[in-house]
């Protein structure tokens, strides 16, 4: 029979981050929030607790877990904020994973014990200001002048990039031509702090406030040539392959964020009162909340599933895609849901659902537009 039940070893996990985003999230990030201030405290917290290494082997500091384990803490997390939960999802998924995948080990030995104890974040430098979905329209620039990679180019809305803990980015860049004239893009390490590397001032964004955002930039940007990370000419392959993973992760923070509007709702059915009567007593609001369980239910078996072949080590580009549109598109329903069972109240930032409406829609857009999605599940059914 299929057993959807986590492991003990991922129960314990749950119930431990449930707690931890209960007590200690909870109660400060409404007014971090607000400030746009990012959650340093909260960050080294998670750090203490390991949750920055989960999916890491021990021998590079991690907690020698998997993928799924990233995903159940990050559900756990966006059900109380999803600024929180990204932080954690790009800090794993986009900062430390490509060194592990593909990194030397020099460069693993470098870098992972940091990125695993949260001492230090990690960035992706992917997606740049004219390319949007179209990833490999890259047009930053790495030449190799006397044993060197200089670096000419910018990237966009790049997740942990500017915080004081940020220690490095992995940019991808054109390093040449193939033999059948199309870019040779490849990967590059670039350390906070290398002259030439500048990062621009935070976004000013609808959501995510507490999260890190920046554009970056490289003038004659200089690094050393044992920065490449992995092969060249396959920087673009590799990114691909840690957005297939991350795809997976965004739809766990996504069904948290859908549950979380679950919650809300649950809890003010029963406190507020019209025409004499808790709101939870019509059948309206029944209705509307019995839709919003649904919908983060299937999303979650989606997301479930599409972990579950990654770990066993079949092929899961689909079921990544399939988890990511519908568990986005089941955020930002039960965002909106949620938002009209609270009235006025829901368009207040003071609670909760207010933060999680203006936080819902990116889910929609990072890691792979909606559209993508719909693409790649076509291209994965033959449809070319």
């Amino acid at each position: 029979m299929i057993d959807f039940r986590l492991t003990e070893e991922h129960e314990a996990l749950r119930k431990t981050v449930e707690e931890f985003a209960r007590e200690e999230v909870a109660p400060v990030i409404g007014d971090l929030y607000e400030k746009a201030e990012f959650p340093y405290e909260i960050v080294a917290k998670m750090g203490r607790m390991g949750l920055f290494g989960l999916p890491f082997s021990e021998e590079y500091g991690g907690m020698g877990g998997d993928f799924l384990a990233v995903c159940v803490a990050l559900e756990e997390l966006a059900r109380v904020d999803s600024s929180v939960a990204i932080t954690l999802e790009a800090g794993v998924s986009l900062g430390a994973m490509p060194i592990y995948r593909f990194g030397t080990e020099e460069q693993k030995r470098e870098w992972l014990p940091r990125l695993c104890s949260g001492e230090m974040l990690g960035a992706f430098g992917l997606t740049e200001p004219g390319g949007g979905s179209d990833a490999g329209a890259t047009l930053t620039t790495a030449v190799e002048r006397d044993g060197d990679w200089v670096l000419n180019g910018s990237k966009a809305f790049i997740t942990n990039s500017g915080t004081k803990i940020t220690g490095l980015v992995t940019a991808t860049a054109v390093t040449g031509q193939t033999s059948d004239r199309r870019k040779e893009i490849s990967a590059i390490i670039v350390p906070s702090g290398t002259p030439g590397f500048s990062v621009s001032k935070s976004y000013s964004k609808v959501g995510w406030n507490s999260s890190d955002t920046h554009e970056l930039s490289f003038a004659d940007c200089q690094v050393p040539q044992e920065n490449l990370l992995g092969q060249r000419g396959r920087g673009y392959a590799q990114f691909l392959s840690i957005l297939d993973e991350g795809r997976i992760a965004i739809a766990a923070l996504s069904v948290g964020l859908g549950q979380g509007c679950v919650d809300e709702c649950v809890r003010y059915a029963h406190e507020r009162k019209a025409f004499g009567h808790a709101i939870g007593e019509y059948q309206a609001i029944q209705f509307k909340i019995a839709d919003m369980e649904a919908r983060v239910h299937t999303a979650r078996l989606a997301y479930y599933a599409a972990a579950a072949k990654m770990l066993r080590g079949e092929p899961f580009k689909k079921e990544a895609a399939i988890a990511k549109l519908v568990s986005s598109n089941a955020a930002m329903d039960n965002a909106r849901d949620a938002t009209q069972i609270f009235g006025g109240y829901g368009f207040m930032n003071e609670y909760p659902v207010g933060r999680f409406y203006r936080d819902a829609k990116i889910l929609e857009i990072g890691e792979g537009t909606s559209e993508v999605q719909r693409m790649l599940i076509a291209r994965e059914l033959g449809l070319r």
